[in-house]
């Protein structure tokens, strides 16, 4: 039996404590969860550097798949690329068992369907540029196994999350990430410590996969879409505090350049607006080495 499937022997009458109680044996869960991931750090790592050197083509693309609460997750956090990265949703593409009905309706028959995969694939033109990331916390779901063949078969890297060990999911994988979160607090709802393990996996990927990509600088998002007050004020407070100027000058910087970031910062460091697009053209749009050539 699958260990997210296993039965605890030691939560036997969970259902009779305290309110408290039960709160703190989820909460021991979770945390156990979370630790999980220290194990994975050098698969993630690996997988990571894969990925840039795969994304640094401008035709790639990063496609994430899978079925039910995994899938979820992970188009989670593949849709919070673009607002806080500026990945281009051109250069996205999600492929969920259900397709797009899925992501707000339950459809558990079709984490099963087979039939679909090869289509998708077909119709989204997954090729050998492609990263694909696929997450099933059981690693053995038809539907993602199935997408993860899909996917080798055509040359796409192929990235894999599970949260059992030994999987065909994790053994097909070019990059296979074993998160062994262990048995469920409500065996089998792998929503708790298996999702708890995923989300907090598949952000630390992302975000590492565009801190290589020159979208994090100091800890700064410097490729955020400042659309709306909240960010633009964002935006505002990361010009000044990496170009060490005031938060008038910063402002100002932004409104030249409507908002963007990057170039605001080489402004404000002394280059034109003109220029300051130039330098990151040059540098593949990689601010901080765009910022060591003005030195």
């Amino acid at each position: 039996m699958p260990e997210t499937e296993q039965p605890d022997p030691t939560l036997k009458g969970l259902d009779l404590r305290s309110n408290t109680s039960i709160l703190r044996t989820m909460l021991d869960s979770q945390t156990k969860a979370i630790q999980s991931i220290e194990a994975a750090l050098p698969a993630l790592s690996s997988a990571a550097d894969a990925i840039v050197t795969k994304l640094s083509d401008p035709s790639s693309r990063l496609i994430h798949g899978g079925a039910g609460s995994s899938g979820l997750l992970a188009m989670q956090d593949a849709m919070e690329l673009n607002p806080t990265f500026d990945w281009p949703l051109e250069r996205q593409v999600f492929l969920m068992a259900g397709g797009d009905k899925a992501r707000l309706t339950p459809i558990g028959p079709e984490e099963d369907n087979i039939r679909t995969v090869d289509d998708a694939v077909k119709d989204n033109n997954i090729c050998n540029k492609d990263v694909v990331i696929i997450v099933a916390a059981s690693g053995t779901t038809p539907f993602s196994v199935r997408l993860l063949k899909a996917a080798n078969k055509v040359g796409a890297l192929t990235i894999s999350i599970a949260n059992n060990p030994d999987t065909e999911l994790l053994n097909l994988a070019d990059h296979g990430i074993c998160l062994k979160s262990g048995p469920e607090i409500i065996a089998g709802s792998t929503r708790l410590a298996a999702g708890t393990a995923q989300k907090a996996a598949l952000g630390m990927l992302s975000s590492l996969i565009m801190t290589r990509l020159g979208h994090v600088i100091d800890g700064f998002m410097v490729n955020m879409v400042a659309n709306n007050q909240k960010l633009y004020e964002r935006a505002s407070r990361i010009v000044a505090s990496i170009s060490q100027c005031s938060l008038e000058k910063a402002t100002n910087a932004l409104d030249e350049t409507k908002g963007a970031i990057k170039p605001a910062i080489l402004v404000c460091l002394g280059l034109n607006q003109a220029d300051a697009k130039i330098m990151l053209e040059k540098t593949g749009g990689d601010l901080r080495h765009a910022m060591e050539g003005l030195v």
